[in-house]
């Protein structure tokens, strides 16, 4: 039912700055958890950051934490993920991921829906 569509990749230098959008069809939107994840060619996919059905509730793995931030606008369909100070080790195309959830608290990591990713590229 929900769809998802990435935006907001691109290439920046190190130290830049970058707002991802993961857009969602669908009027059932604000029941479902949003994950962000990142891959890097030869690499398996990475989690980046979660967020609850209200945005109440983040999480993130060391490696993004104090730089990334994962918000959501349920009126506008949308989950963001802001990323400052991005580093050379940042590139990677990077994915939403949604499941439904049954509380506004909780927060999954790995979703049934995905979108088809969008690029960033960090350079030196």
């Amino acid at each position: 039912q929900v769809q998802l569509v990435e935006s907001g990749g691109g290439l920046v230098q190190a130290g830049g700055s970058l707002r991802l959008s993961c857009a969602a069809s669908g009027r059932t939107f604000s029941s479902y958890a949003v994950d962000w994840f990142r891959q890097a060619p030869g690499k398996e996919r990475e989690f980046v950051a979660a967020i609850s059905r209200n945005g109440g509730s983040t999480y993130y793995p060391e490696s993004v934490k104090g730089r990334f931030t994962i918000s959501r606008d349920n009126a506008k369909n949308t989950v963001y993920l802001l990323m400052n100070n991005l580093k050379p080790e940042d590139t990677a195309v990077y994915y939403c991921a949604a499941k439904i959830t049954h509380t506004d608290q909780a927060i999954i990591i790995g979703g049934d829906i995905w979108g088809q990713g969008t690029q960033v590229i960090v350079s030196s």
